[in-house]
């Protein structure tokens, strides 16, 4: 059963459920009403006959003066004496039962009651009150009137349960329609996108409604789906282009050690030193790679300690750069993350400093205030280079004979906005350039 037939026939069914609650309400209402009425007019007529004298204790085939018609057309009375005897008004033919519950009324020890008997064939009601000492008076009217006004109200509430029912049908397959247009459209959009890899299809968008809100969230996966593909397509054909040039110099280089096996000592040491430094720029490209496309996944998040992670990379730092001199006012600082990728954001921007000074240069380094600073003493950053540096395979000018790939800062810039802080490139006072990277601090628990 489609979704669409469902909620038509689930609309339906809660109306009709409240139309039959409904009119099963009115009919127990309207039968209350009637048989109320019916008990008030007994009840005056009791009254009335009461006030009225007579001898209770009157031989058997006594008329009593009533004024009554035939039972039909108006009221039917009978008198009904302690020890069980009947009196009845002159051409009145059969009795009204006569039980216990009645005998207790003409003996004083019942109260008046009403009660639903047939009397002469035909369905009436019977109320019985004491009138006199021994002696208790039935008063019966027929229901044949109420019978009919109930029988009008039930066929006039079937019908219109059956109409109300009949529109609540055509008005749940309407409803349905007109609601899932939307989610139809995005269906529509969905298999077009699968059959097709086009994710430049998008669905109208109408109202602020949840539907209306679907079709937008709809429409900002098909973005965001899209500008990941042409991301990814960019990061291939980038990696492709980045690795192509140490492949094929490492292919000329060993092509010349193969064909040449008999190379001088020296010039074969230069090629194999050649070929080596080749393969570990390979190696930190594709480590580079490698994170990039890793992005969160693989993700171990907790409280870091930041100042300890910077200063580990500052050890390492000195180790790898001997030549160079690195100088740091660290802050304590815990942030909410992953250490194995803050590590890769501190140790990509103290390469990126050592990369760009002179042999016996100074690198500053500070972390304060949520902020860790890199600032170094080299040329510095140009206006036109400042907003590119963080972007993938973006190598300025003057870095295109240096080594490395144009990855470093792009890997600095998601792990940022991944832990939700920002980096950016400023020129440092006196020369050189300053990095910042902000992250939001861990904010301490408290203690109990």
């Amino acid at each position: 059963m489609s979704l669409r037939l469902r909620l038509a026939v689930v609309t339906t069914a809660v109306v009709a459920l409240s139309v039959v609650i409904a009119s099963i309400t009115i009919f127990i209402t309207m039968r209350a009403d009637l048989l109320q009425n019916v008990d008030n007019e007994l009840k005056d007529r009791a009254a009335e006959i009461s006030n009225r004298p007579f001898v209770a204790g009157a031989p058997p085939g006594k008329t009593f003066t009533f004024p009554v018609q035939r039972f039909g057309e108006r009221d039917y009375f009978q008198l009904v004496l302690a020890g069980g005897n009947t009196r009845r008004p002159e051409n009145e033919s059969g009795g009204v039962p006569v039980d216990s519950r009645t005998l207790a009324v003409a003996n004083g020890k019942s109260g008046a009651f009403f009660a639903n008997t047939t009397v002469a064939g035909v369905h009436a009601r019977v109320f019985t009150v004491p009138v006199a000492r021994g002696v208790a008076l039935q008063i019966v009217s027929p229901l044949d009137s109420v019978q009919r006004e109930l029988h009008r109200l039930e066929l006039i509430l079937l019908l219109v349960s059956i109409g109300g029912i009949g529109l609540a049908l055509g008005g749940g397959m309407l409803v349905s329609a007109t609601t899932l247009v939307v989610v139809r459209r995005v269906t529509e959009a969905a298999e077009r996108v699968t059959s097709t890899l086009d994710t430049s299809e998008r669905v109208p968008e109408k109202g602020k409604d949840e539907l209306g809100r679907l079709a937008v969230s709809f429409n900002s996966m098909l973005a965001a789906l899209q500008e990941a593909i042409e991301t990814q397509k960019r990061f291939v054909a980038d990696a492709s282009h980045e690795l192509l040039t140490p492949v094929t110099s490492l292919q000329t280089n060993l092509e010349v050690l193969a064909k040449a096996p008999r190379l001088p000592a020296q010039k074969r040491k230069d090629l194999i030193g050649d070929v080596l430094g080749e393969l570990r720029e390979v190696r930190k490209l594709i480590g580079s790679l490698v994170e990039l496309a890793r992005g969160k996944n693989g993700e171990q998040r907790g409280p870091v300690r930041f100042d300890s992670v910077v200063s580990d990379c500052i050890d390492q730092a000195t180790l790898r750069y001997p030549k160079l001199h690195f100088v740091a006012e660290l802050e304590p600082m815990t942030v909410e993350g992953d250490a194995a990728r803050l590590e890769r954001a501190v140790w990509n921007l103290l390469e990126n400093a050592a990369k760009w000074s002179e042999p016996g240069g100074l690198v500053e380094i500070g972390l304060a205030g949520g902020e860790f600073t890199v600032r170094d003493r080299g040329p510095g950053v140009s206006d036109e280079d400042k907003p590119h540096v963080f972007e993938r395979f973006y190598r300025a000018a003057a870095a295109r004979g240096l080594p490395g790939s144009g990855l470093g800062l792009a890997i600095v810039r998601e792990i940022a906005e991944d832990h939700g802080g920002s980096v950016e490139v400023d020129d440092a006072k006196g020369g050189g350039a300053l990095l910042r990277l902000k992250l939001p601090v861990a904010t301490p628990a408290k203690s109990s």
